[in-house]
């Protein structure tokens, strides 16, 4: 059994292994670590190892996790599928939320900063591989819900987040990773931003950083097997 720090070493070796065989510097894709089902003792031990961008999924979790680290200079953003209902513990707590894929979720989230009198960055999450078991906009929509942000001021898009296929076939997930490409490309060539590639997990980061993921989030592959 590796230890938390061997498991953390062998990521960052595949990060740049990867980023090498795709003739990209290593530095441009940062690894964050997927934090559901992780209890804080372990959070602060990876903190410890050098690790300060964190992900989570689940509210529930995110707001007594936030509260246990508050000691902490970590970044904290948001991973997982957001209730219009849950928008208000979030605010606050996290940098970034890489779900937003509707307009229901951005008018809550616009109507909390507004009250708040504050803003978020956010990632417009796309389906990619048109799994009806995945959350995010189809390509279809995505315009409308980019349209949808834009007009806010309380809001501001700093890149666009995908989960690849869910298939052993690398030319199916890589389809996924080169989509989200080509559609950051022209958003990035419309609006004069440079935006991120959260794209690529445990099993599939090496596809993501060759098709130019910048971030990858990693649970599983850290952590271990989710209880």
């Amino acid at each position: 059994m590796h230890t938390l720090a061997e498991r953390l070493h062998s990521i960052h070796e595949r990060i740049a292994d990867a980023s090498l065989r795709a003739g990209r510097d290593s530095s441009m894709v940062r690894l964050m670590l997927a934090t559901k089902t992780q209890d804080v003792a372990t959070l602060r031990r990876t903190f410890a190892l050098g690790e300060t961008l964190f992900g989570e999924n689940r509210v529930q979790e995110l707001v007594p996790k936030t509260e246990a680290l508050a000691d902490l200079p970590i970044t904290w953003q948001f991973i997982g599928h957001l209730q219009s209902n849950k928008v208000r513990d979030v605010i606050g707590r996290v940098s970034c939320i890489q779900s937003i894929d509707r307009a229901s979720i951005i008018e809550a989230v616009d109507a909390e900063c507004l009250k708040r009198n504050t803003s978020v960055d956010v990632m417009i999450e796309v389906n990619t591989s048109g799994e009806a078991s995945k959350h995010g906009t189809p390509f279809s929509d995505v315009q409308r819900v980019i349209d949808e942000v834009l007009i806010r001021t309380t809001m501001r898009i700093t890149g666009f987040m995908t989960i690849g296929a869910l298939s052993e076939h690398e030319v199916v997930v890589r389809r996924c990773f080169q989509q989200l490409r080509i559609l950051r490309d022209s958003f990035d060539a419309q609006h004069g931003t440079t935006s991120q590639l959260s794209m690529g997990m445990s099993d599939d980061l090496e596809w993501a950083i060759a098709e130019g993921s910048t971030m990858v989030r990693v649970g599983t592959a850290v952590f271990g097997d989710r209880q």
